[in-house]
């Protein structure tokens, strides 16, 4: 190929540029603090915001002797900080965080308990799980759970072997005595990095420097390095008299546990933090729910999240209010009022606009906070969120009547204003009294129905606030689905789930085969989520997917790094569940009150519903044990809600129980112990 001398210019300085920093990256929260002024250790420059920075990356700056903190800005903190605030502002007392108790039972009750949900580094279900199996006790015990809820320790067994250490299930041994009072906090498993640098010094002569690059060797997993360290400890445990065996032992048990080990200083302000957070929620469930929902105020799956632990524990959420309502969300008694500015086109402009204005007083109509306000900031627009969401609804009119007064209120308020900056006197101000003469007069009119008001309120929140469209279905859903968006994070990939939600948007397209396939997107309670449903599925199912359709999707979990899918094999419509997945019926009868003559007309009723079901007869008595009489195949019956009223009509209200195949497992076991008998 023909040589061309811009390639060889281009080549010789790619070779000069290869291996240099493309540019001078900045950590996030290092800070560099020293005795004396810093540039009599290091160069330093000026970054772009005219702030102070070494040219010495964090390798060089250990090299040359100095220090490098790391000052990590967290969420957590200023939710702390408002809830502190939260609690004066209630008449409280706020409590004295770095003079806490570390003991306090009520905060551990709520650990043991896993009722975790907005607790620093403990509300993921996993470490739920592993806080109800550990039961902490003390301190110590959250500084290891912070520690051990890491890939490494999970894989390895090591938290099963630290657990039942700790309940006295698996005895704790130490190779050597000197390992004792280094083991002893974590019941013998190595568990903190700090303990490999302690084990090396006091069993291998290593000095603290020495143990330090045994601990930085151990997470770089070099097989060379171990190697050489590996010999160096050795020879310096059979230097202080232990047998060579042991101390290999040793070092294999440092290697194989060690190298998941964590920081213990790192851990322990983590902890700290998360006890705080618990101890906040454990005494002050209020002000600390407030405090959170404020934190995710522009994140719409965090504040549905915890306005869901919020209804969990009672604690009712107040919609949006023009009198009431600030920036944020705040506490009125044992209720939170949701805040102004997590409704959509509401600014702080808007807002401060409001606030300012309510000081003279509360807004009594829709024309009297057009009045007040001012509408350059709260336009119509704003108003509009406004009214959609609630936020009007303590000045008595509905919502329906003021979205159709809303003109005619922004027009009587910019007239009153004008009026009241015009020095010339005017309709609205004759011999100083202003009059109320041309007040327009609000339409009397039906309010919008619960659809209508439950799909604005969406529109302005971005959720639902004070009723939700599948409130009414809970019972189905709690019955027929093992999963739901929040719970659906912490699935395993090709885990099989039924999640049951409204489909809210629909997007079809053709494979490469020229066959559809679509895109749902289906919102429940907690949040929304993608699923997918090939072309095969597609065809089955297509006449379901439908906007605003409640429906209950069967199929696979799909992960990726950033998200979970469902790969949807079923769509069933929401009244079609009992129906397509009811395992059993079972029907509840008084053995005093029943007779031949009712069983006749019950078998007459069943006969009408023939279908894939097993039935089951319950006959109750106070006096005796329950017996419970399976049909036979030949009556398996058809569920639904036909049955379910043909019978309740005969043996009273809730004589028919539906068990899905969830349930029937565990139905099937108690008929292998006897409780059952066929008929």
């Amino acid at each position: 190929a023909e040589k061309k001398p811009e390639v060889d210019d281009l080549l010789k300085v790619c070779h000069v540029l290869e291996g240099l920093p493309r540019h001078a990256s900045t950590h996030a929260a290092g800070l560099v603090i020293a005795d004396k002024p810093l540039v009599e250790y290091l160069p330093l420059y000026k970054g772009k915001k005219g702030e102070v920075l070494t040219q010495f990356d964090m390798k060089c700056v250990e090299k040359i002797g100095l220090v490098k903190f790391d000052f990590l800005g967290l969420r957590n903190l200023t939710v702390i900080a408002n809830t502190l605030s939260l609690v004066a502002k209630q008449g409280g007392t706020p409590p004295d965080l770095i003079n806490i108790n570390l003991d306090d039972p009520d905060t551990y009750r709520l650990l043991v308990s896993g009722d975790t949900v907005g607790v620093f580094q403990l509300e993921s279900s996993g470490m739920k799980d592993l806080l109800v199996r550990l039961k902490p006790e003390c301190f110590d015990d959250v500084i290891a759970l912070v520690a051990l809820y890491r890939p490494g320790p999970m894989e390895s067994g090591m938290i099963d072997d630290y657990v039942k250490r700790k309940h006295g299930k698996k005895d704790v041994i130490y190779l050597l005595p000197e390992l004792e009072p280094i083991l002893k906090e974590t019941y013998g498993v190595i568990v903190y990095q700090e303990q490999v640098m302690r084990i090396a010094a006091s069993v291998a002569n290593y000095s603290m420097s020495d143990a330090d690059d045994l601990r930085k060797a151990m997470g770089k997993k070099k097989p060379a390095i171990m190697a050489r360290q590996r010999l160096r400890f050795i020879r310096g445990a059979t230097e202080r008299g232990i047998q060579s065996q042991k101390a290999k032992k040793l070092f294999d048990l440092i290697e194989k546990f060690g190298g998941y080990g964590f920081n213990k200083s790192h851990s322990a302000a983590y902890a700290l933090i998360a006890y705080h957070t618990a101890f906040l929620k454990a005494h002050f469930p209020v002000e600390f729910m407030a405090s959170l929902l404020t934190s995710e105020i522009h994140s719409i799956d965090g504040v549905v999240k915890y306005i869901a632990e919020c209804r969990h524990h009672g604690i009712q959420i107040l919609p949006p209010d023009i009198n009431e309502s600030d920036k944020g969300f705040t506490v009125v008694g044992s209720k939170i009022r949701f805040g102004l500015v997590a409704v959509k086109n509401v600014g702080e402009g808007a807002i401060e606009s409001i606030v300012d204005a309510r000081k003279k007083g509360r807004f009594s109509s829709l024309f009297d906070f057009c009045e007040r306000v001012d509408l350059k900031k709260a336009n119509k627009r704003v108003i509009e969120s406004l009214i959609k969401c609630g936020a009007f609804d303590s000045t008595a009119a509905t919502r329906s009547q003021m979205m159709v007064s809303l003109e005619d209120a922004i027009g009587y308020g910019q007239r009153v204003q004008k009026e009241k900056t015009d020095p010339q006197m005017g309709l609205f101000n004759i011999g100083g009294v202003q009059q109320d003469i041309n007040l327009p007069k609000m339409p009397s009119m039906d309010e919008w129905d619960e659809r209508q008001l439950l799909a604005f309120e969406k529109e302005a929140l971005g959720f639902y606030i004070t009723g939700h469209p599948l409130t009414k279905f809970e019972d189905l859903l709690d019955k027929f689905t093992n999963a739901n968006t929040i719970s659906l994070k912490e699935k395993n990939d090709g885990e099989i789930v039924r999640i049951g939600g409204i489909i809210i948007n629909i997007k079809t397209i053709k494979t490469k085969k020229g066959d559809l396939m679509a895109f749902v997107t289906l919102e429940d309670q907690h949040g929304a989520v993608e699923i997918i449903i090939f072309s095969l599925a597609y065809t089955a199912v297509q006449e379901l997917l439908v906007e605003d359709n409640t429906v209950i999707i069967h199929g696979q979990v799909k992960r990726d790094e950033n998200s979970v899918k469902i790969l949807a094999d079923t769509v069933v419509p929401i009244e079609k569940t009992e129906e397509t997945w009811t395992a059993s019926i079972h029907f509840n009868l008084n053995k005093n009150k029943t007779g031949k003559d009712l069983l006749l007309r019950l078998n007459d009723i069943l006969k009408r519903y023939p279908g894939s079901c097993y039935a089951y007869i319950h006959l109750f008595s106070p006096e005796e044990t329950d017996t419970i009489i399976a049909l036979p195949d030949t009556m398996k019956l058809k569920a639904g809600s036909s049955l379910t009223r043909a019978v309740n009509e005969l043996l009273g209200y809730n004589a028919v129980e539906t068990v899905c195949e969830f349930e029937y497992k565990e139905l099937k076991e108690n008929s292998k112990k006897g409780r059952f008998r066929s008929a």
